[in-house]
Parts: structure tokens; sequence; C-alpha cells
């Protein structure tokens, strides 16, 4: 995908998400925040109160803006970057109705997307000085994808499809259906689309008979250590593996090292874990 298109993906998905954070918790009105005079300004700061890595500056300033487009944020942490108990992460000044209405969704943005930021930075250290990468997967929290895929980047980890539409993944139940994996990637070549093909193998025939099929991109599922060293030696020139299943922190690096080239992780976006930030805001 292009960068222009990419930067059009994810401002879209900023948008639509915000609107729709902003919406759920706002309905028909602030009640709380009405208690305040209209014209009242107030100062705001964002507190981490543990160690993790930024991500998801974008949705926050957005949260802001919609509320109150005067609105002043300066940031002490960039995106990205690691942070630490008790650090200063911005402070913001502006309207003291727009602050306390988007303090929630804000930081609830901050903190999940920090929180799958962290934990792909995790993974990603575990695996330093390997040739493999750590990959995403559709194991996303629904409707927020590509705000997923974007703190998987952010951690360091990298991007696959973001849907059906712009990539092929053939599953078991996909070979099942289609009588084969012959057949279904006979199917899959014949689309002549421009995305990738890739199919999914959960033993070392299945491995063969893809490769022979003509697969190029196989995803290999569940294998023991042992049988994806052997995996590795079977399509070393001919195919990419990606290695998938019951991969965590402890045997990430195990995995990494059996020469495997990519690591796809479903937990990075489905086990979200978020960070514990803190916003105090004092009016003027």
């Amino acid at each position: 995908m292009k960068a222009s298109l990419i930067q059009e993906v994810l401002l879209q998905a900023i948008e639509h998400n915000v609107s729709e954070s902003l919406a759920e918790d706002i309905g028909t009105g602030d009640l709380t925040a009405s208690l305040l005079s209209a014209s009242q300004s107030a100062h705001a700061r964002v507190i981490s109160r543990e160690d993790a890595i930024l991500c998801g500056i974008p949705w926050f300033e957005t949260c802001f803006r919609k509320l109150d487009p005067q609105v002043v944020i300066s940031w002490h942490a960039r995106e990205g970057e690691r942070i630490y108990p008790n650090q200063l992460l911005c402070d913001i000044d502006g309207n003291a109705r727009a602050l306390l209405t988007a303090e929630r969704p804000a930081l609830n943005f901050l903190q999940t997307l920090s929180g799958t930021a962290t934990l792909v930075r995790r993974y990603t250290d575990a695996i330093a000085g390997t040739d493999a990468v750590v990959m995403d997967t559709r194991k996303t929290l629904p409707g927020l994808r590509i705000a997923q895929k974007y703190a998987i980047a952010t951690g360091g980890g990298a991007n696959q499809r973001i849907g059906l539409y712009d990539g092929i993944l053939i599953k078991e139940n996909h070979i099942a259906s289609a009588g084969g994996i012959r057949p279904v990637l006979e199917a899959a070549f014949a689309l002549k689309v421009d995305v990738p093909i890739q199919i999914e193998v959960e033993s070392l025939d299945e491995l063969k008979e893809a490769i022979d099929a003509g697969a190029k991109l196989i995803l290999i599922d569940n294998f023991s250590l042992d049988e994806m060293r052997e995996a590795v030696n079977i399509a070393r020139g001919h195919a990419v593996l990606e290695a998938s299943g019951n991969i965590t922190l402890d045997n990430v690096r195990d995995v990494a090292l059996t020469g495997v080239q990519r690591i796809s992780i479903g937990s990075l976006t489905k086990h979200v874990r978020a960070v514990d930030l803190s916003m105090r805001v004092q009016t003027k």
C-alpha cells in the first residue's frame, strides 16, 4: 500500500474512532461538565504510572480538538518513546468543559494503544539479533483494527493485511471446502490479484504439498520447535515461513532461532491490558 494511501486510511480511522467514542460517551450532552461555566478555562496534566511505550497521541489530541479547536497540548514525550512511572507526558490548556468531557475517551485511546505498543516492544526486544520479525493478525478489538495495527508498528512490529480484501490467507476450512491444498492454491492464483497469497499448513507433509503447488508464503500453525527447524530446511529457497500458535514471551526467541522469517501473535491485539495513566485538571 502506498504511503499516501496508508496516511489517508489512518486519518480516516482516527476521525471515525474519535467521533464514535465521543458520541458513545456524550450522547445528548455531558451533564457533569455542564456544572461548570461555559467560558471557564482549565489546565490539565497527564502522568504515567508505569513503564510503557507511549502510543496513541493522534487519537488523544483529536478527542480534545473536536471539543475545543483552540486547545493547546504540549508534549514532553514522543510517540513510540519509552515512558516511566510518574513521568509528565503532556500539559493541556483549554476550555474546562472540553477538557473534562474529552478526558475519558482520550485516555482510553492512549492507554489502550500504549498497552499494545508496550507488549509488542517486549516481543521485539525478545527476538533482537535474529532474522525474524513480529507481526500482527486480524484478531483485533472490533472497530479498532487500524488503531491497533498502528500501535503494532509503533511498538516495533510489522503489519499484515488489514482485512479480507487486501490479502489472501487460506486456512484449514478453505482447504477442506475447496478440495485440498493444490486446488485451493490454483483457485487463488487464478484470481490474478496483486495481493499476498498465504496458506496455512498443520504438518510437514502439508508443507511439502503446499510448496509443490507453488506456495511462496506459508503459515506453519502450532509446529513444535523441532518441526519448525525441519520446516525451515524444507522451505529454504522456496517459501517464506510464518510461525503462529501458542507463542509467548517465554518461547518467542526459541521460535525465532529456528530460522522462520515471520512470527504472528494474536495476543498482541486481543489480550489488551491498558497502560495506567492519570489526568489531573485545575481550573484557571
